[in-house]
């Protein structure tokens, strides 16, 4: 039996939101076991007052981290420095990395160099080399929304308007950049599609079929941030059919994918 991963997550609590928190820990707990929960931040500004209860409901470790020089982000290198420990005490092999920096890029590159799992955490912002150097990336933004959607679904409760200074209500709240992230994903999908159609030339069988298990593992190599659930779907092959490209079968109860 294949041992379950031993994971650590780090925050880096001066750069995500904790609205988060019940996301991230979700993710983690589904990659494997969670061994070490540890958040850096400065818990001396005001600012920080807001993860306190967070960090006490989720038995998460705070890790004080003065800002010795005005400008500079000492929980940075808190955070490097943890990571590298933990890497060489041999109780690890997954890191959770949760943050929007690009700081933290040539961190995931080490950690994979030493055959570490890097799952990464952090808003669509994130700039693209900190998502490459990870083996998966995961945008909170997006799996809040769909997990308070999901919620507000399941309760029937209406979701909050926006009101207006005169009292009038308004659309939802930062329509202006949903509709932006609309517009990134649809082009997204757009690269996901030729990716899609390339993978299954190159890897098909004679007869033009492959299984949609190794199409997904050779898809999330390409693009570490693809998830199913930034697309509105739970599973990979119900992604796939929405695409319209493939014709499906299954070979001894294993899904096949086959390009139209």
């Amino acid at each position: 039996m294949e041992k379950e991963m031993r994971i650590a997550v780090l925050i880096d609590a001066e750069n995500i939101s904790n609205k988060y928190t019940e996301v991230i820990i979700n993710e983690a707990n589904v990659l494997g076991n969670v061994i070490c929960k540890r958040i850096y931040g400065d818990w001396t500004q005001q600012n920080m007052c807001s993860w306190k209860q967070v960090i006490l409901d989720n038995s998460i470790r705070p890790i004080q981290q003065y800002s010795n020089i005005s400008g500079k982000n000492s929980t940075d290198s808190s955070l490097i420095i943890d990571a590298m420990d933990l890497l060489y005490s041999d109780r690890i092999n997954g890191f959770c990395i949760v943050s929007s920096d690009s700081d933290f890029t040539q961190l995931a590159a080490r950690l994979r160099e030493a055959e570490m799992y890097v799952l990464g955490m952090g808003e669509q912002k994130t700039p693209r080399s900190f998502i490459s150097a990870c083996n998966k990336f995961s945008y909170l933004d997006i799996l809040y929304a769909t997990s308070k959607k999901n919620a507000e679904e399941e309760t029937g409760e209406p979701k909050d308007p926006v009101i207006e200074k005169n009292g009038e209500k308004k659309g939802k709240a930062g329509s202006g950049k949903t509709k932006a992230k609309a517009e990134k994903t649809g082009s997204h999908i757009e690269m996901i599609k030729m990716e899609l159609q390339r993978l299954t030339e190159e890897h098909s069988d004679d007869d033009g079929w492959i299984y949609a298990a190794k199409l997904g593992s050779l898809l999330a190599k390409q693009f570490p941030d693809f998830d199913v659930r930034n697309f509105g779907h739970s599973k990979f092959f119900q992604f796939i059919e929405s695409l319209g490209l493939f014709e499906t079968k299954r070979n001894s109860g294993d899904l096949c994918f086959k390009l139209k």
